[in-house]
């Protein structure tokens, strides 16, 4: 069944400027693009955080007919170590507030924004998450 996350895709009428706008927020270039060859980008990737996880981002006019204008559907939440901290740098980068930051449980805060091409992002503080970590890190008995 789900073995882990793969890929994650994001709509942008502008790759290009969703490039730049994510390469700011990620601290990272992508690492893969298409067309490229001088050829405005289509499709382009990048690599993050713990797991290599990999964030593509695709020209909108190769959306899924039943595709929706404006944010909505799943909200991938990525764990940051600060949510409050991350989520202001995210609005000084010209995102908007989906849904305010809100403490879930013990270890647990969720915040969500729009960023500038109309896809939600999410940030989370999961104790669970750095758990799995630091138990990858442990060797066994």
């Amino acid at each position: 069944m789900l073995r882990g996350m793969s890929t994650i895709s994001l709509w942008a009428d502008d790759v290009a400027e969703a490039v730049d706008w994510y390469t700011e927020v990620l601290g990272v270039e992508p690492y893969f693009e298409r067309p490229g060859q001088g050829l405005p980008p289509a499709y382009v990737e990048f690599r993050i955080g713990d797991h290599q996880h990999e964030l593509g981002i695709i020209d909108r006019r190769y959306a899924p007919a039943p595709a929706r204008p404006g944010p909505g559907g799943a909200v991938v939440f990525w764990h940051v170590d600060d949510v409050e901290g991350a989520v202001g740098r995210l609005l000084g980068l010209g995102a908007t507030e989906y849904e305010p930051i809100t403490e879930r449980g013990p270890g647990f805060v969720t915040a969500s924004v729009v960023d500038p091409f109309g896809n939600v992002l999410g940030v989370m503080y999961n104790s669970h998450y750095l758990e799995m970590l630091d138990a990858r890190r442990t060797p066994g008995p």
